[in-house]
């Protein structure tokens, strides 16, 4: 509308120009109604353009008709009778702190968001048939819904537990399934807080505890059974070993030894005194020092 009004300012200030122009009275009158027909004109053709910021995307509005075609970000011509509506294809957050129920029947207060941006290429229908406001609309119904329905299938320790992982997982396939269609892409659905009741995060926590330390146990078991493991294959070498060495030791070779032993005392140069016919035949051999 604002189009259609400088455009009647322009053509009344061009024609009051034409008019005063003539006398030469009223030149100055002339100049001025001239200034102001230009600036409407001005004004008017810069309707005609319209800027699109980044991370946005334009639906053509004219008089009711949207265009299936959307503005890309940048400098656009467009009508200057269409309306321009700018909507944003950037990720946004959308956070909620809900009751929801549990298996068992319990409740637990439930502290999630979903990241979510608007399809480009469906952005013309969902101003067509939701509007603006179609986070409110579409996204935050159906967000609540999902979170409850597949929380109702985990028992509450779950949420407490690894197991929050593929709850977050099943409820961001939950999410995409009901929105995508209509135009929304949710990109993520992480669970930031679960608050359990008291009672029932003391029982949690303990049965958590009591699983580790049973855990613990059972390592320093295995630690124990293996360090036996190890002590009986020792002993069971050295066990060979004593037989291997009883099998090769008999009277006639300590005999032989024994001999050989003396021939080496009997050389050396320390004093001694020898005594022949000791224990087994073999001599006494005795240190003087």
């Amino acid at each position: 509308m604002f189009f259609l009004l400088f455009v009647l300012i322009a053509i009344v200030g061009f024609v009051s120009w034409r008019n005063l122009r003539i006398n030469p009275n009223t030149k100055g009158t002339a100049n001025i109604a001239m200034l102001v027909a230009v600036g409407a004109a001005l004004i008017a053709g810069s309707n005609c353009f319209t800027v699109i910021p980044a991370g946005n995307v334009g639906v053509i509005d004219f008089f009711g008709t949207v265009s299936d075609n959307t503005l890309k970000a940048g400098i656009n011509f467009v009508n200057p009778l269409a309306r321009i509506i700018k909507m944003t294809v950037k990720t946004q957050e959308i956070k909620e702190v809900m009751d929801v129920p549990s298996k068992e029947g319990l409740t637990v207060q439930l502290e999630v968001s979903i990241l979510y941006h608007l399809n480009p290429e469906k952005a013309a229908d969902v101003y067509k048939t939701v509007g603006e406001d179609y986070v409110s609309i579409i996204l935050e119904p159906q967000f609540r819904s999902v979170t409850r329905g597949v929380t109702a299938s985990f028992e509450a320790k779950a949420l407490y537990t690894s197991e929050r992982e593929h709850l977050s997982q099943l409820l961001l396939g939950e999410i995409v399934k009901a929105t995508a269609e209509r135009g929304v892409e949710v990109e993520s659905a992480p669970l930031r807080r679960v608050g359990l009741p008291p009672g029932l995060s003391s029982s949690i926590e303990q049965k958590l505890q009591a699983e580790q330390e049973s855990q613990r146990m059972q390592f320093i078991l295995t630690k124990e059974k293996q360090e036996a493991d190890r002590k009986r294959i020792e002993a069971q070498g050295i066990s060979d070993f004593q037989k291997i060495v009883n099998q090769g030791l008999n009277e006639q070779l300590l005999k032989w030894k024994g001999i050989e032993a003396t021939e080496k005392l009997a050389n050396s140069p320390n004093s001694k005194v020898v005594i022949i016919g000791g224990k087994d035949g073999l001599p006494l051999i005795l240190d003087t020092k």
